[in-house]
C-alpha cells in the first residue's frame, strides 16, 4: 500500500509545478515582447487559450480521476506539461508559442480535480494538509515571478520554461517508482461527506455559494497574479531596475498567501467555515482599491496583504469540497469548481488587455473591486456550519 505522506509530498510537489507553470508567461512576457515584436497586451493575449483551457480539461480530468485512474493522470500531469514547457521554451514564432502555451493549460488542469482528490483521500486532518497543500500552490506562484526573474535575466526567457520543464518530467519519473495504484487508505473507510444531511444545512445553499465565490473569485485571482508583475514593475520604477530584482519583490508579496493558507488550514479543523470566509472576503475590495492607487513601497504592503486574503479565501472554498461531498465523489466536484473558476479566470486574459491599454491598472483594479465585492456578498450568505471536528463526532 501506498505510504499516504509519500502520495502527500508528490501532491505538494505538484501544487508548486502547476500553479508555477501557469505564471511563468505573465513573469517572462516582459522580456519577450521585443523578440517576438508585440505589446505587454498582446503578448498576454496569447496566452488565452492555455487559461481557457486550464478550466475547460478540469471537467474530463476529474471524472477519469475517479472513473479510470487518478496515479495515471497524475503521470500525465508531470510528464505532460514537462514536455509542454519544452515546446514553449523552444517556441520561435507566435504559433508555436501559442501551442506550447495552451499545451501548459491542457495538462495544469488535471493537477487540481485529480490531486487535490488524491490528497483529501490520503490525508488524516483534510483542513491541516489542504493548508499545507495550499502553501506549497503559493509557493510556486512565488517561485513564478522569482525563478523565472532569475532566469531571464541571466539565460534568456527560453531557460525559465526549459529547466522548470525537465524538472517537472524527473519528478514524474520519482512518482511512476514511489506510488503505486493502490486505493487510498482513507477513500475505502470514509465513504461519507463530513457534514451529515441531518445538519439542517442546505446543501444547494452550499453549492450555489460555491459557485458564485469560484466564478468571482476566478476573474479576481487570476488578473492580479498575471498583472502583479507588471504593477509592480510601473510603481516601483525608481526603486527595482532589473528582472530579478522585480522577482523578489513580487515573490515576497505572494509568500504572504502561503502564510494564509497555513493558517486557515489549522483555523478551520476548528472553526465554522463562515468566520474566515468573511473576514476574508470582506479585506478584499478595500485593498484592491488601494493597489489602485498605491504608489511606492505601499504597492508592496497592499499586494502583500491582498495576496493573504485570496489565498486564505482559497483554502476555505477547497475545503468546503473536502467537507461537504463524499469522497468518492470528490474528483468530480473539485472538477466542477476548478472548471468554474478557471473558466471565469480565463476572461481575466481578454479583460487585461481591453482595460490595460485604454485605463491602466488603475481601472483593471477598480473592475476587480466590484467582482470582490460579490464575493463578499456570497460569503454572507453561506450558512453557518459546526466545526470540522464536530462534523466529523456526529457522523
Amino acid at each position: 500500500m501506498n505510504h499516504p505522506r509519500t502520495v502527500i509530498r508528490f501532491i505538494n510537489a505538484a501544487h508548486v509545478i502547476d500553479h508555477m507553470f501557469m505564471l511563468i508567461f505573465p513573469a517572462a512576457v516582459l522580456g519577450m515582447t521585443s523578440g517576438f515584436g508585440l505589446g505587454y497586451a498582446e503578448m498576454i493575449g496569447l496566452s488565452l487559450g492555455g487559461f481557457i483551457a486550464f478550466g475547460a480539461c478540469s471537467l474530463p480530468a476529474g471524472w477519469l480521476g475517479d472513473l479510470w485512474s487518478r496515479r495515471r493522470m497524475m503521470l500525465m500531469f508531470f510528464f505532460g506539461i514537462g514536455a509542454a514547457a519544452l515546446i514553449t521554451g523552444l517556441a520561435k514564432d507566435v504559433p508555436v508559442l501559442v501551442a506550447g502555451l495552451t499545451l501548459i493549460g491542457v495538462f495544469a488542469a488535471i493537477y487540481h480535480p485529480v490531486g487535490t482528490a488524491m490528497l483529501v483521500s490520503h490525508a488524516e486532518n483534510p483542513g491541516r494538509e489542504i493548508g499545507i497543500n495550499g502553501m506549497w500552490g503559493n509557493l510556486g506562484v512565488a517561485f513564478a515571478a522569482l525563478l523565472t526573474g532569475f532566469l531571464t535575466a541571466r539565460f534568456g526567457w527560453r531557460a525559465a520554461f526549459i529547466l522548470p520543464g525537465a524538472v517537472s518530467i524527473l519528478t514524474g519519473i520519482g512518482f511512476l517508482f514511489c506510488v503505486g495504484e493502490h486505493p487510498p487508505p482513507h477513500l475505502t473507510r470514509n465513504t461519507t461527506a463530513r457534514d451529515s444531511a441531518g445538519s439542517g444545512i442546505s446543501m444547494r445553499r452550499v453549492f450555489i455559494v460555491l459557485a458564485m465565490v469560484t466564478a468571482t473569485g476566478g476573474v479576481v485571482f487570476n488578473a492580479s497574479t498575471v498583472t502583479y508583475p507588471k504593477l509592480f514593475q510601473d510603481r516601483l520604477a525608481t526603486l527595482i531596475d532589473s528582472p530579478d530584482t522585480l522577482g523578489i519583490v513580487v515573490s515576497l508579496a505572494y509568500a504572504f498567501g502561503a502564510v494564509a493558507q497555513l493558517i486557515m488550514g489549522r483555523l478551520i479543523d476548528r472553526l465554522s467555515l463562515k468566520a474566515p470566509f468573511v473576514i476574508l472576503t470582506l479585506c478584499q475590495a478595500p485593498l484592491l482599491v488601494m493597489l489602485a492607487f498605491g504608489q511606492g513601497g505601499t504597492v508592496v504592503l497592499f499586494g502583500a496583504l491582498f495576496m493573504f486574503a485570496v489565498f486564505g479565501q482559497v483554502t476555505v472554498n477547497d475545503a468546503m469540497v473536502a467537507r461537504f461531498v463524499a469522497p468518492r465523489w470528490q474528483s468530480r466536484v473539485f472538477a466542477l469548481r476548478y472548471f468554474l473558476s478557471f473558466g471565469a479566470s480565463a476572461a481575466a486574459i481578454p479583460m487585461i488587455a481591453y482595460l490595460e491599454p485604454r485605463h491602466g491598472l488603475l481601472g483593471l483594479y477598480l473592475v476587480l473591486a466590484c467582482f470582490a465585492t460579490l464575493t463578499f456578498v456570497a460569503a454572507l450568505i453561506f450558512p453557518a456550519t459546526g466545526t470540522s471536528r464536530a462534523e466529523a463526532a456526529s457522523t
